[in-house]
């Protein structure tokens, strides 16, 4: 790669990738055919934006690397190319590192124009360190375990998609044997983000304050922060999409008399969810604002989180997060006047996605984990399982007596 050599995005998002078919603003170092693989494998994940988004970082990394650093096509790559790739991305060059997000694409008239500002990697930093006053830099760049694994696994998976169109004739992450030089292992559970029971009942008691002060802006916010909670729903999951827009009658009543809620999950899967009498009371409470019958019907078509300025549903992610992080920011100011300090600072962490990890932890302690694995969607029950600290507490309780000779 030439010193003054821009790093430009490869493919558009989900919603223009069926039309790209001009690649002109890729320089001849790259093979163009390489880059149509990889645009009809990232075609077969267009049901999921998120996977799509995850896959599509991946190939572009790949991609932008093999051509621009390692100049070669994908079928010439071998084991060790994959390794200095590999090493490449923990520590990326500078150039190749942002510190803020930019959209890989812009409209200008009717034509889309790669964004020269995109950069394939970002340097964040926490919530926390945000707050203390910390500045973005390059040298706070990560290259996480997460983002390790998922380099392996889905750049596995596309030249594995290679193999079976014969594009390539070997796949190099298989023969990297040693993957433990890079991926470390965990021993014991991983550690789930979650609130406390005092940050949950925190959170909740502040949000319904808010609601009761200013309903017109914070009955929605109530109805948000129960559903997210009560049934660990994710943040895509409450938010509107192409693939999905949640109406008021995905709740809906079987023959015994149960309420359920259909929701579209990770994958473009469908679920259903068991409601609780809690639940319910938060629905029946937020339909009421919204001056509806108190329970929805077969045939209503309302959406379940209308916008509050304009029609139609909420449907911008970021809405939500801001949402909810208004009201874990309430809490910790909060918590901080009635002297809970440690709880209020580990509150200033949280994500939204805490609030569903919170709920499957408290429900899979009085209910049969299988019914939590499927109302959370999980895989399997493996995965459920990490959410059960019995075994944590006990081997905490056995060690808390132990003493040492002084």
């Amino acid at each position: 790669m030439t010193k003054n050599q821009q790093i430009l995005p490869i493919f558009d998002s989900i919603e223009y990738v069926d039309n790209q078919d001009n690649f002109a603003h890729l320089t001849a170092d790259y093979n163009i055919e390489d880059v149509k693989q990889g645009q009809m494998f990232l075609k077969s994940y267009k049901g999921s934006t998120g996977t799509f988004n995850s896959y599509r970082r991946e190939l572009e990394r790949l991609l932008q690397w093999s051509s621009l650093i390692a100049k070669k096509s994908l079928k010439d790559l071998k084991r060790n190319d994959i390794e200095d790739y590999v090493e490449f991305c923990r520590k990326p060059s500078k150039a190749w590192i942002g510190t803020k997000k930019h959209s890989r694409f812009t409209t200008q008239g009717s034509v889309r124009i790669a964004n020269p500002q995109w950069k394939p990697f970002i340097v964040t930093i926490s919530k926390v360190q945000n707050r203390q006053g910390e500045k973005v830099s390059l040298k706070n760049f990560e290259f996480t375990q997460t983002a390790l694994k998922q380099l392996f696994a889905i750049v596995g998976s596309f030249y594995e998609y290679l193999l079976q169109e014969e594009h390539v004739f070997i796949n190099p992450i298989k023969m990297i044997r040693q993957k433990s030089r890079y991926i470390q292992k965990i021993q014991g559970k991983t550690k789930i983000r979650r609130l406390s029971e005092l940050q949950w009942q925190y959170v909740i008691e502040v949000t319904k304050e808010l609601a009761e002060q200013n309903p017109k802006f914070h009955e929605r916010t109530l109805f948000i922060l129960s559903a997210l909670y009560s049934m660990y729903l994710r943040i895509s999951e409450l938010a509107a999409s192409k693939r999905w827009t949640p109406k008021m009658n995905d709740f809906a009543r079987d023959n015994d008399n149960n309420w359920w809620f259909t929701t579209v999950g990770k994958g473009n899967k469908q679920r259903q969810i068991a409601v609780s009498d809690t639940m319910l009371k938060a629905l029946k409470r937020w339909r009421q604002y919204l001056k509806l019958p108190s329970l929805p019907s077969i045939s209503e078509d309302n959406v379940l989180i209308p916008k509050m300025l304009g029609k139609g549903p909420v449907s911008c992610t970021s809405s939500i997060r801001y949402i909810v992080q208004n009201c874990f920011d309430q809490a910790v100011i909060k918590l901080k006047e009635d002297g809970f300090l440690e709880e209020a600072e580990s509150l200033i962490a949280a994500t939204v996605h805490w609030l569903r990890h919170t709920g499957i932890s408290d429900d899979v302690k009085i209910r049969p984990r299988e019914h939590v694995r499927d109302d959370a969607g999980h895989g399997s029950s493996a995965i459920t399982d990490k959410y059960i600290d019995v075994e944590l507490r006990e081997r905490h309780r056995s060690a808390r007596k132990k003493t040492i000779e002084m």
